[in-house]
C-alpha cells in the first residue's frame, strides 16, 4: 500500500517527467515571438518589394540581422517542440521515431538555411 498523496506524486513533474520544462520552455519562446515577430514583420515589410541591392544593405545591418537570427532560431525551436507534442499525442511506434526526427531536422534546415543567407547578405 502506498501512502503517498496524489499531490506529492504530480508534484513537479507529469506522467512523461517533463511536462513542467516543455509547459515552461514553450510559454518562453511564445512570449518572445509574440515581441519579435511583429518587429520582424515592420522591417521585412519595408524591405519587401525593394531592389536586390536594397534589401541586401537593409538586412546587412545590425539590427535587422540580429532580430531576423533571433526570429529563425526561435521560431524554428518552437515549431520543433510544438510539432513534436503533436506528434507525440497522434502517432506510435516506428512512424513516431521518423516523424519526430524529420519535424527536428527540417526545423534545423529552414533555421541553418536561414542564417547561411543571412551572413551572405551580411558579409
Amino acid at each position: 500500500m502506498r501512502y503517498i498523496t496524489p499531490r506529492k506524486r504530480a508534484e513537479g513533474r507529469g506522467a512523461a517527467h517533463a511536462g513542467t520544462e516543455h509547459h515552461w520552455s514553450m510559454t518562453v519562446s511564445s512570449v518572445g515571438l509574440a515581441f519579435l515577430v511583429p518587429v520582424w514583420l515592420y522591417v521585412f515589410g519595408r524591405a519587401l518589394g525593394q531592389s536586390r541591392e536594397a534589401v541586401v544593405q537593409t538586412f546587412g545591418s545590425p539590427f535587422p540581422a540580429i532580430l531576423t537570427a533571433l526570429v529563425l532560431v526561435v521560431g524554428m525551436r518552437h515549431f520543433a517542440m510544438g510539432a513534436t507534442t503533436m506528434i507525440e499525442d497522434y502517432a506510435r511506434g516506428t512512424a513516431r521515431k521518423m516523424l519526430i526526427i524529420f519535424v527536428i531536422s527540417l526545423a534545423w534546415v529552414i533555421a541553418a538555411t536561414g542564417l547561411f543567407a543571412l551572413a551572405r547578405m551580411a558579409l
